[in-house]
């Protein structure tokens, strides 16, 4: 067998393909180094399964091999997509959408996903969607209506609406949360102004109660 492949380098090379073809898992993003495991010519394994569209290319060295769906290839899901992107599975993915659902007043829609992590900054393509990185030192695992108040007013001043009516709004929505728990998530992950607020807020709230 060794022989016929010596021969027929063509053959091998399909051989070696095949191989890597089978490392591959439907819906998994990965870098040309993650490729590089399974390969001894990466590079032209990649170009192949590019051809081929075995493997699509979200970004310079960030690839998908798409999941396949009655409705055509399922995009890349967003966590996979950005813990590959980063090589770091420290972050959080959020949008401004997100605070529609907190009753406070914003109804705008945003074509913007956001993602809290400690390694990039910036606006990046992947697989045809933009997405801002933003450094931050601290960010909660998961999504919580507490950080998500808090965080509308770190970005208040990126939203369409009044800034005064949505922090009336906020105020309101704040009497309703558990006081103590909020002041920390304010603590660990407002900006400045955000801290300011939320203290005095919940201050004001404390006093009220107690007289």
């Amino acid at each position: 067998m060794l022989a016929i492949l010596a021969r027929f380098p063509y053959v091998a090379s399909m051989s070696k393909l095949e191989e890597l073809k089978k490392q591959l898992r439907p819906g998994q993003v990965y870098r040309r180094e993650d490729l590089a495991k399974w390969s001894n010519a990466v590079d032209r394994h990649l170009k192949q399964l590019l051809a081929d569209g075995t493997l699509t290319k979200l970004s310079g060295g960030v690839y998908y091999y798409p999941k396949k769906t009655v409705f055509g290839d399922a995009p890349a899901e967003d966590n996979k997509l950005v813990e590959t992107f980063l090589k770091d599975h420290r972050f959080l993915v959020a949008s401004p959408n997100a605070y529609n659902a907190l009753g406070v007043g914003t109804t705008q829609l945003y074509n913007e996903t956001v993602v809290y992590n400690r390694k990039r900054h910036g606006r990046f393509a992947l697989g045809g969607r933009t997405f801002e990185f933003r450094v931050k030192p601290d960010f909660p695992k998961t999504l919580s209506p507490e950080f998500l108040l808090v965080d509308l007013v770190n970005n208040l001043d990126r939203l369409a609406e009044n800034q005064d009516q949505v922090l009336e709004r906020v105020k309101a929505k704040a009497a309703s949360y558990d006081g103590p728990h909020l002041q920390r998530v304010a603590r660990d992950y407002g900006t400045v102004r955000a801290k300011k607020f939320f203290a005095h807020l919940l201050a004001d709230t404390t006093a009220h109660h107690a007289a």
